[in-house]
C-alpha cells in the first residue's frame, strides 16, 4: 500500500521563472506533472501564481490539515535586494524547496485545493474558508490552562522545545539586524574617513608622505565599501534564514497547540458521552417514563457516541502523522541551519581575507615614504641600509600566511582566493618556502630582515611582545 501511495503523489514541480511586476508580490512561473486521478491531465506548463496566492494556499493547508506540518512560505524578497541576481536565485530556490515539500507530502498533495491551485485559470483563492480550532481571545485563554494528559511523549516534549527555538531564532535574527546596521554605519564612517585622509595629500609638502596619504585614503575608502557589501552578505546568509526559521517554528508550535486543543475537545466529548449515558440510566430507572423523553435521550446519547468516535479517530490520525512530521521537521531544520551557518562563516572569512589583501596592497607605499622604511620602523633603531619597497600579499593561492594552513587544491564550497582580488607583488626571500629553505646558521643581514618582515602568527606575536612606540 505504501508503494502505491508513493507512486500516486505528484512526480515533479519546478519553478521556472520569477517576474517582479510588483516589488512585494512577484509572479512565480512553474511546471507540474502528476499522476493523481483528481487532475484533468498529467502535465501543466507555465502556471502563473502570485506570491500572495502561495500564502493563501499555505494558510488553507495549515487550517485544513492538522495532521501535517506545513512549512512557512519564504518571503518574496531577500536582503540581497530586489532586482539582483542573488535575490532571484535565492527566492526561486526557497520557493522550489517549499513546493517540493508540499507536493511530496501525501496528506497535502491529496487536498482538493491543490487541484484548484494548479488548474485555476484566473488567479487562486481557497474555495472553502477553514479556521483554526480556536482563535482570538478564546485561544489565548485555552493556552493559559495546563496541557491535557498526553500519552505521546515525542509530541508533548516537542512543543516547549519548538517554542524556545522560535523565541531564540527570532531574538538572534533581531541581533543580526542590529549587527548589519552597525556594520553599515561602520562602512559609511570608513568611507568618509578615507575621503578625508586622501585629501590631506594636497597640503603635505613631503612627496612620500603625500603619496601615502593619497593611496591609503583610497584603500580605506574601498575597505568601507567592502564593509557595506559584508553587511549585506550577513543579512541574507544568516539574518534571513533566522527570520524564516522563526516563522516556521511558530507554525509548528501552533500545529502542536491545535493537537492539544483537539485532545481537550476529545476529553470533553468523553465527558459528554458519560453524562448522556448517566441521564439515560436515570430515565430507565424512573417509574414515570414518557416516550418523547426516551427518544430524546437515546438520540442525544447516539450523537455523543458518534462525536466521541469521530474525535477519537481524528486525534489518533493526527497524533500518528505528527510523530513522523516532527522527526522530519527537526532533521530538515537542523540541516538548513547548518548550511546557513556554514555559508555565513565562509562569507565572513572571504570578506576578512579580502580586507586584509586590500590593506596589504598599500603597505609598499607606507614603506616607501622615506629611505628608512617609513612608519614601519617607527621607534626602532638599526635602520637597514637597503630597504625593500614591496612585500608579497599574505593572501595567495597557497593559503593564508597568518593561519599557516595550506589551501586545498579543490575547494568544495567553490570559494575564490581572497588574495586574487589584489595584485600580488613578488619579492625575493619572502614567504614560507624561502624561510624553510634557508640554512639554520650563518644568515645574512638581508635574511634576518626577511624573517622580521615575514607575515605569520608567530612573527606577529613576537613583534607585539617586543615593540616599543
Amino acid at each position: 500500500m505504501s508503494r502505491l501511495c508513493s507512486r500516486m503523489i505528484p512526480t515533479g514541480s519546478k519553478i521556472t521563472g520569477l517576474e517582479r511586476a510588483a516589488r512585494k508580490d512577484p509572479i512565480l512561473r512553474f511546471d507540474v506533472h502528476t499522476n493523481l486521478p483528481k487532475f484533468r491531465t498529467t502535465q501543466f506548463r507555465d502556471v502563473r501564481r502570485l506570491h500572495s496566492e502561495f500564502v493563501k494556499l499555505a494558510e488553507y493547508l495549515i487550517s485544513a490539515n492538522p495532521e501535517a506540518i506545513v512549512p512557512a512560505v519564504p518571503p518574496p524578497l531577500t536582503s540581497a535586494g530586489a532586482g539582483t541576481d542573488e535575490d532571484e536565485i535565492r527566492v526561486k530556490a526557497l520557493m522550489q524547496r517549499w513546493f517540493n515539500y508540499v507536493c511530496s507530502n501525501e496528506v497535502l498533495a491529496r487536498d482538493d485545493e491543490m487541484v484548484l491551485f494548479v488548474e485555476s485559470d484566473f488567479g487562486y483563492s481557497p474555495m472553502v474558508k477553514k479556521k483554526q480550532p480556536a482563535t482570538g481571545v478564546r485561544r489565548k485563554l485555552l493556552k493559559q490552562f495546563a496541557p491535557p494528559p498526553d500519552d505521546t511523549p515525542d509530541l508533548s516534549e516537542a512543543r516547549p522545545i519548538v517554542k524556545l527555538f522560535y523565541l531564540g531564532s527570532m531574538d538572534a535574527g533581531h541581533k543580526v539586524d542590529k549587527l548589519v546596521k552597525s556594520r553599515r554605519g561602520l562602512g559609511l564612517g570608513q568611507s568618509e574617513f578615507g575621503v578625508r585622509l586622501g585629501s590631506m595629500h594636497v597640503q603635505e609638502p613631503h612627496q612620500g608622505l603625500a603619496n601615502a596619504y593619497r593611496k591609503l585614503g583610497k584603500i580605506v575608502q574601498t575597505v568601507g565599501d567592502s564593509q557595506q557589501a559584508q553587511a549585506t552578505a550577513e543579512a541574507f546568509t544568516i539574518g534571513d534564514p533566522l527570520q524564516y526559521h522563526s516563522s516556521d517554528a511558530f507554525i509548528v508550535k501552533e500545529t502542536l497547540t491545535n493537537r492539544q486543543l483537539l485532545i481537550r475537545e476529545f476529553l470533553q466529548a468523553q465527558e459528554n458521552t458519560r453524562s448522556k449515558l448517566n441521564a439515560a440510566d436515570r430515565l430507565k430507572a424512573s417509574s414515570n417514563v414518557r416516550r418523547e423523553k426516551v427518544d430524546e435521550a437515546i438520540s442525544l446519547l447516539e450523537d455523543a457516541k458518534q462525536n466521541e468516535a469521530y474525535l477519537y479517530q481524528k486525534t489518533r490520525r493526527v497524533t500518528q502523522n505528527l510523530v513522523q512530521e516532527r522527526h522530519k521537521w527537526f532533521t530538515r531544520t537542523a540541516a538548513d541551519l547548518r548550511a546557513s551557518i556554514r555559508e555565513f562563516v565562509c562569507k565572513e572569512i572571504e570578506a576578512e581575507r579580502r580586507t586584509l589583501a586590500m590593506l596589504e596592497n598599500v603597505r609598499p607605499d607606507v614603506r616607501a615614504i622615506d629611505a628608512s622604511g617609513g612608519l614601519s620602523r617607527l621607534g626602532r633603531e638599526a635602520h637597514p641600509t637597503v630597504r625593500r619597497t614591496s612585500m608579497a600579499s599574505s593572501q595567495g593561492p597557497k593559503g593564508d600566511a597568518w593561519s599557516g594552513v595550506p589551501r586545498r587544491s579543490v575547494d568544495p564550497m567553490g570559494r575564490s582566493v581572497s588574495g586574487s582580488y589584489m595584485t600580488n607583488v613578488a619579492e625575493d626571500g619572502d614567504g614560507e618556502e624561502e624561510s624553510l629553505k634557508a640554512p639554520a646558521g650563518g644568515l645574512s643581514e638581508q635574511n634576518e630582515e626577511d624573517d622580521e618582515d615575514r607575515v605569520d602568527a608567530r612573527n606577529a606575536a613576537s613583534r607585539l611582545a617586543t615593540s616599543t612606540f
